[in-house]
């Protein structure tokens, strides 16, 4: 069955915007969600959210979805995934992505080559740095070195075992996660379709050369959820999202599979020319339907089950495009307050122990 979460957005500047996010917080978890979630771009990041999050709660999974695993060395990584496991009592999910190789140069000042490659070897040091109480490590390896002794005895990590997901689309990055990670992030334009078609059996084919089993992999998703009581204006803030995602060649592959390619270049041009009505008439129908969940509030139990089929987790977030700060966290709590109607609906305990 899969179990649903939300992504942990704050509104507002200095102290205030940290308070709306515990805020978030505390009503996802009460309304009985397993998970609470953050991200991170040029100009925020997911740590410190995410250790507002972990004080804020006590039972979800503090998750981060996702971080750019070359945003910080493999060291400091392990260092802030320490604490934030210690705050939170041992509900950390490291989730790392890269980026776009454009990102990784631009924006972190290292080679976008072979970003699957680094992201096996980052897993690698990340998992020998946790273990530092064990013991000096020293790596050399193609992207990172790290050549660490403690000079005063360590005291063990929280738990033994940091899990780690991994953000990927293309099978590339999809066999890195079968191969090493705990966890895969699937990215907001993944369908039911591409995850059957794609996702899985690359997956199964990372995990085979691991001697692992995929079925010990979570799949995660993150799924653009658009709540209006007018469908049709739920269905154009989902299509202009799903527009601004075309534009990039990362999903050319995702396009093809659902026979959207046409469509495709005439959202390019409909970007090209900047006629945002031009867009979300060239979103396909069934591209909507497929990629999110946009309906009035008593379509949303039956939609979002739908749209869960092949997911363990769903992180569910307002469209990342198109909205202001406020009209985001407007968007989230409708997401919160839909939920949960539908999780006390199918677990009446979860009413009785608030």
């Amino acid at each position: 069955m899969t179990t649903y979460g939300v992504n942990g957005f704050g509104l507002g500047t200095g102290p205030a915007r940290f308070a709306s996010i515990a805020e978030v917080a505390r009503a996802a978890e009460d309304a009985g969600c397993t998970a609470v979630w953050t991200s991170e771009l040029y100009s925020r990041s997911a740590t410190v959210p995410m250790a507002v999050i972990a004080g804020a709660t006590s039972r979800v999974s503090v998750g981060s979805n996702i971080a750019y695993g070359v945003g910080r060395t493999p060291l400091m990584w392990v260092a802030e995934a320490r604490d934030l496991d210690e705050l939170s009592g041992g509900r950390l999910i490291l989730g790392l992505g890269n980026g776009t190789p454009a990102m990784m140069e631009r924006w972190h000042g290292v080679s976008g080559e072979a970003p699957a490659a680094r992201m096996r070897e980052l897993v690698a040091v990340l998992r020998k740095l946790w273990r530092l109480d064990q013991g000096p490590v020293d790596h050399d390896g193609r992207f990172y070195t790290a050549h660490v002794a403690p000079t005063t005895a360590m005291a063990p990590p929280l738990r033994e075992h940091l899990p780690i997901y991994l953000a990927g689309v293309n099978p590339a990055m999809v066999r890195i996660a079968g191969e090493v990670a705990d966890g895969l992030v699937g990215h907001p334009m993944f369908t039911s379709d591409y995850l059957e078609a794609v996702v899985r059996p690359a997956l199964v084919r990372g995990a085979s050369s691991a001697g692992r089993s995929a079925a010990d992999i979570a799949v995660t998703g993150i799924k653009m959820c658009v709540i209006d009581d007018d469908e049709e204006s739920a269905r154009r803030q989902a299509a202009f999202a799903i527009g601004q995602y075309a534009a990039s060649r990362v999903y050319d592959r995702l396009f093809e599979l659902h026979g959207w390619a046409e469509a495709q270049q005439r959202i390019r041009q409909a970007a090209r020319d900047r006629y945002g009505e031009a867009l979300i008439r060239a979103v396909p129908d069934d591209a909507v339907d497929a990629v999110a969940v946009a309906c009035t509030p008593d379509q949303f139990g039956a939609r979002l089950r739908a749209a869960s089929t092949g997911f363990d987790h769903l992180a569910l977030t307002p469209a990342p495009w198109g909205l202001n700060d406020e009209q985001t966290h407007e968007a989230t709590w409708r997401i919160i307050t839909s939920l949960r109607s539908i999780l006390t609906a199918t677990d009446p305990a979860l009413e009785h122990s608030r």
